[in-house]
């Protein structure tokens, strides 16, 4: 796996981390301290597959919606991909879980302006 990757993992496993800690609603029930962050890594990887595979088609159909709101739809789209990253947590047995749209909502923002930070901080292509 390239360092790159691994870096992107672990700043969005802190994004998420930090999520956690300032949205309401956004919860890993994990016991340990350990398994805390095992569940942020593994949700963080889950989370980039599904940006990687899903948001690109979102934003090919969705064009239209992104001009128009000049740009503000991509924190609908980014809060419906964080939903989805929770659902599919769930189906995998991880305790991670977003309650509804408005914590996946500010959840997505929290996730996003922290990851761009650490990107800032550490580098990023």
């Amino acid at each position: 796996m390239d360092v790159k990757v691994i870096l992107k993992i672990v700043v969005v496993a802190a994004a998420l981390w930090a999520s956690t800690k300032l949205v309401d609603g956004i919860t890993v029930s994990a016991g340990s301290t350990a398994k805390q962050i095992g569940t942020l890594f593994a949700v963080a990887l889950i989370f980039g597959l599904v940006n990687a595979v899903i948001k690109p088609v979102i934003k090919t159909i969705g064009c239209a919606f992104y001009v128009l709101t000049l740009g503000l739809f991509a924190l609908v789209v980014n809060a419906a991909l964080l939903l989805l990253t929770s659902w599919l947590a769930e189906q995998l047995d991880l305790p991670f879980h977003v309650s509804g749209f408005v914590a996946a909502f500010w959840g997505a923002i929290v996730v996003g302006v922290i990851s761009w930070v650490l990107n800032m901080l550490l580098g990023d292509d």
